[in-house]
């Protein structure tokens, strides 16, 4: 795990090194470049903006009729025909009060096996393995 990390660290430190380099080379071929032609400027107007009248116009407002008009207002709108409400509520219709009952005949669960397999037990001695397991000692040792 601690490799892997340092993988990464050394990977993104690579990373950022090259992308620096990249950057500075980058600015020194454009500090090293011909200067950019300057921008013209636009000619200043030699003679100034004409002046301003001291009296503006002012525009004319128009005037309101003062006749009648042919129509004649009426002294009291018409009132719109509206329905009456009705004072007593209307009747629901009813719902059945009793609970259907039910089914006395359920279907029966189905029972458990009495008789469940045996759980392996685990060895408690290892095989031996001869690739693993030291030779057999040929020579006898004495005291």
């Amino acid at each position: 795990m601690a490799s892997y990390k340092l993988f990464l660290i050394a990977f993104l430190v690579s990373v950022s090194s090259s992308m620096m380099i990249n950057t500075c080379s980058a600015s020194r071929r454009l500090l090293q470049q011909q200067p950019l032609p300057q921008i013209p400027n636009l000619p200043i107007p030699t003679m100034g903006l004409p002046p301003l009248p001291s009296t503006l116009p002012q525009p004319s407002l128009p005037t309101m009729p003062t006749a009648m008009s042919p129509f004649p207002m009426p002294s009291a709108l018409p009132q719109p025909n509206l329905p009456t409400i009705p004072t007593a509520m209307p009747t629901l219709p009813s719902f059945p009060t009793t609970i259907p009952s039910l089914p006395t005949n359920l279907p029966s669960i189905p029972s458990l096996p009495t008789n469940l397999p045996s759980i392996p037990s685990l060895p408690t001695s290892l095989p031996s393995i001869p690739f693993f397991s030291p030779p057999p000692s040929t020579t006898t040792s004495s005291p």
